[in-house]
C-alpha cells in the first residue's frame, strides 16, 4: 500500500519548477539568483508564494526572535534554497525549526549547487504525532 504524501501535488509542482530553473541556470549562482528565477517560474505557473517572509519565534508566549523564510508556497509549504556542496542535517534542522515556528506541515530544501538538483522533503514532527504516518524523505532529481 503506497502512502499518500501531504500536499503531494503542490510539492511536485514546486519541484518541477525548481528542476526547470536548475536545467536552465545550472549550478554556480547564489541563492538569491535561484530564488528570483524560481519566483518567476512559480508565477508563470500561477502558484501563489511569498518571498523572504518574516516569521516571529516565541518562547513561553514571549517573542524572542524571528526567522526569514526564503519562500512560502500557497501558505502551505516552506521552501528553503541552498547553494552548498551537500545538504547537511543542520539545514534540515533549520527547516524543521521553520515548520515549528509557522505550524506548517511540509517543507522542501532545494540545493542548486550540485550537478543534480538535491531535494529534501521534511514533514513537521508535531504533525506526525497527530497520527499521520508520513516520514521525511530524500529525493534527488536528475536533470
Amino acid at each position: 500500500m503506497e502512502k499518500e504524501l501531504i500536499f503531494k501535488d503542490l510539492t511536485q509542482k514546486i519541484i518541477s519548477a525548481a528542476i526547470s530553473v536548475h536545467k536552465e541556470l545550472g549550478s554556480g549562482f547564489n541563492e538569491r539568483i535561484y530564488e528570483s528565477a524560481l519566483a518567476e517560474e512559480l508565477q508563470n505557473n500561477n502558484i501563489r508564494f511569498e518571498r523572504q517572509k518574516i516569521v516571529d519565534v516565541f518562547y513561553r508566549n514571549k517573542k524572542i526572535g524571528f526567522h526569514k523564510l526564503d519562500l512560502i508556497i500557497e501558505d502551505l509549504v516552506i521552501v528553503e534554497l541552498k547553494t552548498i556542496d551537500h545538504l547537511e542535517n543542520l539545514y534540515l534542522s533549520q527547516l524543521i525549526s521553520y515548520l515549528k515556528a509557522t505550524r506548517l506541515k511540509v517543507g522542501l530544501v532545494l540545493n542548486f549547487a550540485t550537478p543534480i538538483l538535491e531535494i529534501k522533503r521534511v514533514v513537521n514532527s508535531e504533525y506526525l504525532n497527530l497520527g499521520n504516518t508520513e516520514e521525511s524523505e530524500d529525493a534527488e532529481i536528475k536533470r
